[in-house]
């Protein structure tokens, strides 16, 4: 907990220094400082108008994966055709953190538009030399599995490239395209216990490792119809993929992913809106590699789970979060301030087995979160989520929405 509170409040006090400066900036003043303020005026309509806007937080940090780290975070937007007034502004998010191990972990979920939203390129790209854990696979053995450093960790160094392009059809909101993915894991250093367990023993892992190389293509059709991707106010969002990863694509190994994930947004007040979603994810196939199992709970939807800590063939879940963001008049620098926070309360389950329609284990979640704005409809995300079912509270920074 007093890690906990340490990483609010450093997050806090960053973006408070941030808009405290901003605020101050907009201080009425007198007669004999109209010049001042008016060139003060100037300098703000110019950063307005520039079409890239960045905003960089760093310092101390805690992960629930990875404990005490320094790391940063990086929002950037940008229009790509900034005369095209329909366009969405592209969104780049990236983070990066140093662990006291000597661990590093660099992530990013590019969001980019092009031609009046006619095409569009998102995507997931990562780095890790970390430190890990693997749990096992399957709900009761993933329930019971202890963490420690001799029964479930190892170090990870893996690289992952996915991106996908989507064209839209017609003049609806619906996009279709191919996506490729390009994986490769490898572990060191596994824990003495974990050289035992029987589904690493069984993938080919021992006491010098493991190591995967996989790539794949796939297919994906989406419908499209929020205001803001990043962080939508209103609209449905409905994704059906599929990848084939192929030992023609140069893949070590054969097996199939299908993933369905439906979202809905309905705004309630200003500022203030109901998010729901459900989401199937599920893998196919008699020789799947450990990092490719489907996960029940991340970052982006249970929080309160270890990344990892729930793992099968195949993972479901349904949630619902409410976004409130505090509305002021903004007539003094306090409310000005106050009127950049907001919070969030969520609560869903998820669902895993070793198919689609086997349902061996359940994982209730809820949790409550805080919401910087850094930029218009940008927020820093500090959440707090409870995992019932190991009795676990964990904490995360991250940009952007959950989903």
């Amino acid at each position: 907990m007093k890690k906990f509170i340490l990483s609010m409040l450093l997050a806090v006090m960053t973006v408070y220094v941030s808009y405290a400066q901003e605020a101050a900036d907009s201080i009425t003043m007198g007669d004999a400082q109209t010049e001042a303020a008016a060139a003060k005026a100037a300098r703000k309509q110019k950063a307005a108008d520039r079409n890239f806007h960045y905003n960089i937080l760093g310092g101390p940090s805690y992960s629930p994966d990875f404990g005490l780290l320094v790391g940063g975070s990086a929002l950037m937007t940008f229009s790509l055709a900034p005369q095209d007034t329909v366009l969405p502004r592209s969104v780049v998010p990236m983070a990066l953190a140093f662990m006291f191990d000597g661990g590093i972990n660099i992530f990013s979920k590019p969001q980019l538009f092009f031609k009046h939203d006619r095409f569009r390129i998102f995507g997931k790209f990562s780095y890790k030399n970390t430190v890990e854990n693997f749990y096992g696979i399957g709900y009761s053995t993933n329930k019971d599995y202890v963490r420690s450093d001799s029964t479930s960790q190892y170090r990870y160094s893996g690289v992952q490239i996915n991106p996908w392009f989507l064209f839209r059809l017609g003049n609806s909101n619906f996009f279709a395209g191919p996506q490729v993915d390009i994986l490769y894991d490898h572990f060191t250093s596994p824990g003495k216990h974990l050289v035992e367990e029987p589904s690493y023993q069984a993938a080919g892992g021992g006491a010098h490792g493991y190591k995967n190389f996989n790539a794949g293509l796939g297919f994906l059709l989406t419908y499209d119809s929020r205001d803001v991707p990043a962080n939508a106010y209103k609209g449905v969002y409905l994704d059906f993929r599929g990848m084939m990863y192929h030992k023609i694509f140069g893949s070590q190994k054969d097996f199939y992913r299908l993933e369905l994930d439906y979202r809905q947004y309905k705004q309630v007040g200003k500022r203030r809106v109901l998010a729901w979603t459900a989401q199937s994810k599920n893998v196919f196939g008699s020789d799947i590699p450990l990092t490719q199992y489907s996960l029940a709970g991340t970052p982006f939807d249970l929080r309160g789970y270890y990344m990892g800590q729930y793992r099968d063939k195949s993972a479901h879940l349904v949630m619902a979060e409410y976004r409130h963001m505090f509305n002021t008049d903004k007539e003094t620098w306090l409310q000005r301030i106050i009127n950049h926070l907001g919070f969030v309360a969520w609560a869903g389950c998820g669902f895993m087995g070793p198919n689609p329609a086997k349902i061996e284990g359940v994982l209730p979640n809820y949790g409550v979160g805080l919401r910087i704005e850094v930029q218009p409809r940008m927020n820093v995300r500090l959440d707090l989520g409870k995992n019932t079912v190991n009795d676990q509270t964990l904490f995360y920074f991250n940009m952007t929405e959950a989903f």
